[in-house]
């Protein structure tokens, strides 16, 4: 028979051992739990619309997140408050360009005055891309939209006709497509913030998820009806995706304003949306919207 002073040991060594295991186990499902809510809580306090959608035979659920205007008073005073220091970082970083000072001609610029300005914005971003980055990486923080308003599909006209504006230009669609349009010569730009966290703009074109920014117009002022257009033609990855807009130019030709309205049309899986918003030349680069794909655990 073994002494008390045998079993003791073991036995207080098993009980440590299965205590260790328990709290273990526990801390994991406790840290699970808190995972979980916290998810749950930020989608029930910025997710407005969920849909699912079916593609290449897979479920996709479909997260589009609020704007500003959608959000309570104090979530809209801290954007305000954010994109107060967005502004100042814009212009500390020295991004703001001076207008051109083509005053108000109307006649299309030739192929080499084309050509001239392609080198000229070549050159201003291998001088500005570092505070480039650094100031769109500030914006890609945002998680609320800047204010857009959803279209009313009864007011599309020629003017706005994406599709018309894509089939000119020779804009390519597919299963996620970004497409943004104005009415002015000014220069805007779009910048899709990829789930990988690159950023797909006017200086990477493509990127390695698959997006590609296959229209970009108005580096010089052709066009009164422009457009721009981000697409992933045959899969797209699951995460969060960010649509930001930079005023990256004022041109100042006739009609062509400080202050400019844009249609943005977001496509997922078949599924289309347009918006409406302005932007102001020498704003920060706004995030106008986001949208997250993910798969659904549920048929």
């Amino acid at each position: 028979m073994k002494s008390p002073s045998m079993v003791e040991p073991v036995s207080a060594a098993a009980a440590v051992g299965m205590g260790g295991g328990g709290f273990y186990l526990l801390w994991q499902y406790w840290k699970q739990r808190s995972l979980r809510l916290r998810a749950e809580a930020l989608a029930d306090k910025y997710s407005t619309t969920t849909s699912i959608a079916v593609h290449d035979g897979r479920m996709r659920l479909l997260v589009r997140l609020p704007q500003v205007g959608e959000v309570p008073l104090s979530e809209q005073r801290a954007w305000q408050n954010r994109d107060e220091r967005r502004n100042q970082n814009f212009l500390q970083l020295g991004l703001l360009q001076d207008p051109d000072v083509e005053g108000n001609v109307e006649n299309e610029p030739d192929a080499d005055y084309q050509e001239e300005q392609l080198a000229r914005r070549s050159t201003w971003i291998g001088e500005h891309e570092p505070p480039l980055t650094e100031h769109a990486t500030l914006v890609s923080e945002e998680h609320l939209g800047a204010g857009l308003i959803l279209a009313d599909p009864e007011e599309e006209t020629p003017e706005v006709n994406i599709d018309e504006r894509l089939e000119r230009e020779g804009g390519a669609s597919g299963v996620v497509q970004i497409s943004l349009a104005w009415d002015d010569y000014n220069d805007l730009d779009l910048h899709l913030f990829c789930p990988s966290g690159e950023r797909i703009y006017f200086n990477n074109k493509r990127s390695d998820c698959g997006g590609e920014l296959d229209v970009d117009m108005n580096v010089r002022p052709v066009s009164n009806t422009p457009v721009e257009n981000v697409v992933w033609r045959n899969d797209a990855p699951l995460g969060t995706y960010k649509i930001g807009v930079h005023f990256y130019k004022h041109h100042r030709k006739r009609r062509t304003k400080r202050t400019c309205k844009f249609r943005l049309r977001v496509v997922t899986h078949g599924r289309s949306k347009e918006y409406i918003g302005k932007i102001k030349y020498g704003q920060a680069m706004q995030m106008v919207a986001s949208f997250a794909l993910e798969e659904s655990k549920h048929v």
